[in-house]
């Protein structure tokens, strides 16, 4: 297959039947498996432009899919599809690399929009200056078209709602952006339900670029009102 497609890996055949069709109907190509080993295993990735994960699959789990793919492409993007609604199964599921996650039962309507929104997104960050727009603050440098970050410990492959969420906050610097804001620029959709899905972001990216994380002096907490970025702490 030369063409993009979704690889959907769902072994509940009900639900993978009705989301391959509503899919296809909405004009993309989707290649169906029922296993992690089939997702990893048996197609070529060069065509692949998002996975739809289910977290519970029969022997390899979605969160050790989810390792497996970052380990092969770090900004491929991943929506996680799960029956499991707690907060700390969608922490686990952020923490291996989703980009999105859906709990079970969703509308079509979201989950179309969700898929939609992701793709869009992932054609905004293709390579065309290899360091046109080299950000830096303290000693970090965030590459956003390569989706790639330097720190004093690490180098990092970005996913790409890293790479959004750190181009917004880049955007507007030093002012305070509230979480619908947040939600609706980087994910496209606003639901009241998936605030912790951004705080969770939030805590990986002062993890990825803060001295110390427990005491951020870029990614900043406004209590009651969301966030801030500033490049420059202040005193």
């Amino acid at each position: 297959m030369t063409e993009p497609y979704i690889l959907l890996v769902e072994d509940e055949l009900h639900i993978a039947q009705g989301l391959k069709f509503n899919l296809e109907m909405e004009g993309f190509v989707v290649y169906h498996v029922t296993t992690g080993e089939q997702a990893l295993d048996k197609r070529p990735w060069s065509g692949c432009c998002l996975v739809i994960l289910d977290r519970m699959l029969p022997g390899m789990d979605g969160l050790e899919v989810c390792r497996a793919i970052r380990q092969k492409n770090a900004q491929l993007p991943v929506l996680m599809l799960t029956a499991m609604d707690k907060e700390q199964d969608r922490i686990a599921g952020l923490t291996e690399g989703a980009d999105d996650y859906l709990t079970k039962p969703f509308s079509l309507e979201e989950f179309l929009l969700r898929v939609k929104g992701i793709l869009r997104r992932a054609g905004w960050y293709r390579p065309e200056a290899a360091n046109k727009d080299c950000y830096r603050f303290s000693a970090n440098r965030v590459y956003l078209h390569q989706q790639r970050a330097v720190t004093e410990q690490q180098e990092i492959d970005l996913t790409e709602l890293e790479t959004r969420m750190l181009e917004v906050f880049f955007r507007h610097e030093g002012e305070v952006l509230s979480r619908a804001e947040l939600l609706e620029s980087v994910w496209g959709v606003a639901p009241d339900t998936e605030t912790r899905t951004l705080d969770n972001f939030i805590v990986r990216l002062r993890k990825y670029f803060e001295k110390r994380p427990g005491r951020p002096q870029h990614f900043l907490t406004v209590r009651g009102r969301g966030y801030r970025f500033i490049r420059h702490p202040e005193d």
